[in-house]
């Protein structure tokens, strides 16, 4: 009996056939829990129609996603994006992650400085545990038109915008405000008595500075609204807010504090119990390809350590990048190094207090 075979492209369809049984034999559903924007849907539809493997996204932020890993001892996902500063704390306590195995990782695609530091930020008892993703600061929102004072963090303790402030309740208001004060908390995470006093002098600041604060903000469109309605004209917020408010209102803009933004690394990790490993470097090796990188930044608003990723990006964001921070500001972002095991219930008491002052 003779067969037709008929060709595609110079294969057979025979052949073609088996090929995309073989790839997708292997293919996984990979449960990743990140930020949003981080997983934009024509990404995701690129990714799986590439690999063949399926995506679960769940949104959240640095503390949910190490509460839901330690409630489920590492389980339930397969790729999680804490930042960089919250992972060897997080292992060294909850045994949450499983360590990268670098092998698998096209390292070309990073940003040379950015992978080496923040494979030096993650390392745990020799392993590697985290890489770096997108990246950004926190700093200050500013209505410049209505509180163009508002230079550093503690500005927002003045009288000229009381009644019409906003920050959260979480750790970067403390240590903002504590470089603001002329003090260098990372400088003391080594020292938790240390730590403890530049608590106690931010706590007595942000106490004072309570009958200026509007409401204490805990989303980001939370925070937009509040800017956009003239509620609020000055916050500590982070920069792709205030670049997005940008785009509407020319007024409003992030703005560099003069002690510095405080600059985060947003990473992958492997969750110590995931089932889809496979999946997930697939990810991240796609995500960190310069065309894909640049469709995140476009989402997102925020730019990652992909090689070349900014090469799509909008020149509208470019330009409100290029605005907000000059050389000397970037020089001056004062980036979160790892999180001592216990700092954070230290903060959080603080935080606790602060809330209850009247």
């Amino acid at each position: 009996m003779v067969v037709n075979v008929k060709k595609i492209g110079g294969i057979s369809l025979a052949t073609a056939l088996l090929t995309a049984m073989h790839s997708y034999a292997g293919a996984e559903t990979l449960r990743l829990l990140t930020w949003g924007g981080y997983a934009p849907e024509d990404v995701i539809a690129k990714f799986e129609a590439e690999t063949g493997h399926t995506v679960e996204v769940t949104t959240s932020n640095n503390e949910e996603m190490i509460a839901k890993l330690r409630a489920t001892r590492g389980g339930g996902f397969d790729l999680a994006q804490p930042s960089q500063d919250r992972i060897t704390s997080a292992q060294e306590e909850f045994g949450i992650y499983k360590p990268m195995d670098m092998s698998k990782i096209k390292s070309d695609l990073f940003i040379p400085s950015m992978l080496s530091a923040t494979a030096a930020n993650t390392t745990f008892k020799g392993d590697v545990y985290g890489l770096p993703h997108v990246w950004g600061t926190s700093g200050l929102v500013v209505n410049t038109a209505q509180a163009g004072n508002v230079k550093d963090y503690t500005d927002l303790c003045d009288a000229s915008v009381a009644g019409k402030v906003s920050y959260r309740l979480k750790r970067p208001t403390l240590i903002g405000f504590a470089y603001s004060m002329g003090m260098d908390p990372f400088a003391a995470y080594d020292d938790a008595d240390a730590y403890q006093a530049i608590l106690d002098k931010v706590e007595a600041k942000l106490t004072d500075c309570k009958p200026n604060v509007k409401t204490y903000w805990s989303g980001g469109d939370e925070i937009k609204n509040l800017l956009r309605s003239g509620e609020v004209v000055a916050a500590m917020a982070w920069d792709t807010g205030g670049w997005q408010l940008n785009a509407d209102n020319a007024d409003i803009t992030f703005v560099a504090p003069e002690a510095g933004a405080l600059g985060w690394i947003d990473t992958f990790v492997l969750p110590a119990r995931g089932r889809a490993d496979q999946a997930a470097y697939d990810w991240i090796n796609f995500v960190m390809q310069p065309e894909i990188a640049a469709m995140i930044t476009n989402t997102a608003g925020n730019f990652t350590a992909a090689v070349d990723g900014d090469a799509g990006v909008t020149a509208e964001l470019k330009a409100r990048y290029q605005n907000s921070f000059d050389q000397a500001a970037i020089d001056n972002i004062k980036w979160y190094p790892p999180v001592p095991a216990g700092l954070e219930a230290l903060e959080g008491a603080t935080l606790d207090r602060i809330n209850a002052a009247k």
